[in-house]
C-alpha cells in the first residue's frame, strides 16, 4: 500500500484544525475578557496543551502502530468500552457537531451581502457537500484539496493585511494590568472550552499511523510541526481581530472576522473576506464528513448496532457518511449556536483528556521517542488542564454539559446491549 509523507500528515493536521473554532469563538471570549493578555494567553495556553497531548500521541501512535486514533488507545489501554465510548462520542460530537457549527456559521457569514440565511441554507449545505462526497474518492479528493488550499492561503493572506494596516482608532487592545484578575476569573477557564473546540483535530494524524511512512520518526514530526504552526497562526489572527474591531462590536458575535475586516479592508473587502470565510467552512465539512464515515465504518464491522453503517460502494462509506450528514442536521435543529459549540466542546475535551491518560499504560522501555524521565509531565500538565476547563464549563454551562452527560450515559448502555451480539472480527 502507498503510504503518505510527514508533510502530508501534517497538512492533514493543519487542515483538520483551522475552522469553525478560530473564526467564530472570540465573540464569546470578550463577553468575560478584554485584556489582549489574557485573550492572547488563552490561545497560547491551548497551543500548549494541543502540543502536550501531541507528544503523548506520538508515544501512543508509535506504540500501538495502528490506524485508529482514541478507539485503539482507549480499547488496548484501559478497556473496549472506552474504546466504544470514543467512536460513539465521534459519531454525535466528534465529527457530526464540527458539522453543524460550520454549516451555521457560514449562513451566520453570508448575511453581510444582506442575505437572511438561517437553518435551512446550513442543512442544505450539508446535504450538497455530503452528495460531491456519494459518487467517486476522486471527486472527493479533488474537492477536499481544492478547498484546503483555499483555507490555509485565506488564513495567511487575512493575518498579512491585518499586521499591514494601521490599527484603527476604535480597537480592542488593551494591554493594562488588568490581565492579572482576569486570569483568576472562572470566566477564563470556561472560555478555554472554545479554545479547546478551536485546536481539535492536533490528533488527526494518529488515526491513520498505518498509512503513514516511518510513522517512529514521522507521526511525531506531523503531529508537532503542524501544532506548532496553527498555535502561532491562531495568536496572530486573534491579535489582528483585535487590532481592527472595538470589543464591544465583537461580544456575542459569531462572524468576528467579518466584523474586524470591515476596519481595514472596508465593506466592500469584509464582504470579500466573509464569502472565502464560507468558502473555506466548505473544506471543514467535507473534512469532517469524510473522516468521520471511515471512522463510523470500521466501527461497524464489530458492532452489531452499527452494522447497517458496513456498507460501501466504490470505496464510499455511504451509509456512514450519510447518518454522519443527518446527525449534524438534528443538531442544527436542536440547538443554537453557542449550545452546540459548548455542548460538543465539552465533550471533547472528555475525550480527549481520557485518551491521553491512556500513555500512562505504555511500559517506560516501550516509549520511542520521550524516553526521558520527566516525561510525565506532559500527560500530567494535559489532564490537570482537561479537568480544569471541564469543571469550570460544568459550572458555567449546566445545561450543555448535563446533556453531554447524557449522550455518555446513552454510550454506555448502547455498548453493554451491543456487547451481546458482538460481530467476529
Amino acid at each position: 500500500m502507498k503510504k503518505i509523507t510527514w508533510l502530508t500528515a501534517t497538512a492533514l493536521v493543519v487542515s483538520n484544525m483551522i475552522g469553525t473554532g478560530i473564526f467564530t469563538s472570540l465573540g464569546y471570549q470578550v463577553a468575560y475578557l478584554t485584556n489582549t493578555y489574557s485573550i492572547i494567553l488563552l490561545w497560547v495556553i491551548g497551543g500548549i496543551l494541543a502540543l502536550f497531548g501531541a507528544f503523548c500521541y506520538s508515544e501512543l501512535g508509535n506504540y500501538y502502530k495502528e490506524s485508529g486514533g482514541d478507539y485503539i488507545y482507549l480499547s488496548r489501554g484501559f478497556h473496549p468500552f472506552f474504546g466504544y465510548l470514543s467512536s460513539w462520542i465521534s459519531l454525535i460530537v466528534g465529527f457530526s457537531a464540527p458539522v453543524a457549527l460550520a454549516a451555521l456559521a457560514m449562513s451566520k457569514y453570508l448575511q453581510i451581502f444582506g442575505l437572511e440565511l438561517g437553518k435551512e441554507f446550513a442543512i442544505g449545505i450539508i446535504i450538497l457537500t455530503a452528495l460531491t462526497q456519494s459518487f467517486s474518492l476522486r471527486m472527493s479528493s479533488d474537492f477536499q484539496n481544492g478547498f484546503t488550499m483555499l483555507k490555509v492561503l485565506f488564513v495567511l493572506g487575512i493575518i498579512g493585511l491585518g499586521l499591514y494596516f494601521a490599527p484603527q482608532v476604535q480597537n480592542g487592545l488593551n494591554f493594562n494590568n488588568g490581565w492579572i484578575k482576569e486570569v483568576q476569573m472562572p470566566e477564563f477557564a470556561s472560555s478555554l472550552v472554545f479554545v479547546s473546540f478551536a485546536y481539535t483535530g492536533w490528533n488527526s494524524a494518529s488515526y491513520i499511523v498505518g498509512e503513514i511512512k516511518n510513522p517512529t520518526k514521522n507521526l511525531p514530526k506531523s503531529l508537532i510541526i503542524g501544532t506548532l504552526f496553527v498555535t502561532l497562526v491562531y495568536v496572530l489572527i486573534n491579535y489582528v481581530f483585535l487590532k481592527h474591531a472595538p470589543i464591544s462590536s465583537l461580544v456575542n458575535q459569531e462572524d468576528v472576522a467579518s466584523i474586524a475586516a470591515n476596519g481595514f479592508l472596508g465593506l466592500n473587502g469584509a464582504k470579500w473576506v466573509s464569502f472565502f470565510i464560507a468558502a473555506q467552512l466548505i473544506a471543514t465539512i467535507s473534512g469532517y464528513l469524510w473522516i468521520g464515515s471511515r471512522v463510523s465504518f470500521a466501527t461497524a464491522k464489530e458492532n452489531k448496532l452499527w452494522s447497517f453503517m458496513n456498507k460501501s460502494k466504490n470505496g464510499i462509506p455511504y451509509l456512514a457518511l450519510w447518518v454522519h450528514a443527518l446527525i449534524a442536521i438534528i443538531i442544527i435543529l436542536t440547538g443554537e449556536f453557542e449550545e452546540i459549540f459548548i455542548y460538543a466542546s465539552f465533550l471533547l475535551q472528555i475525550l480527549a483528556t481520557l485518551a491521553v491518560a491512556t500513555v500512562f499504560t505504555i511500559p517506560s522501555n516501550k516509549r520511542y521517542i520521550f524516553k526521558g524521565k520527566y516525561f510525565w509531565i506532559f500527560p500530567v500538565v494535559f489532564l490537570a488542564f482537561g479537568v480544569y476547563i471541564c469543571y469550570f464549563t460544568f459550572i458555567a454551562h449546566q445545561k450543555e454539559s448535563l446533556i453531554g452527560l447524557s449522550t455518555i450515559l446513552i454510550g454506555l448502555i448502547l455498548y453493554f446491549f451491543d456487547t451481546k451480539y458482538k460481530i467476529k472480527p
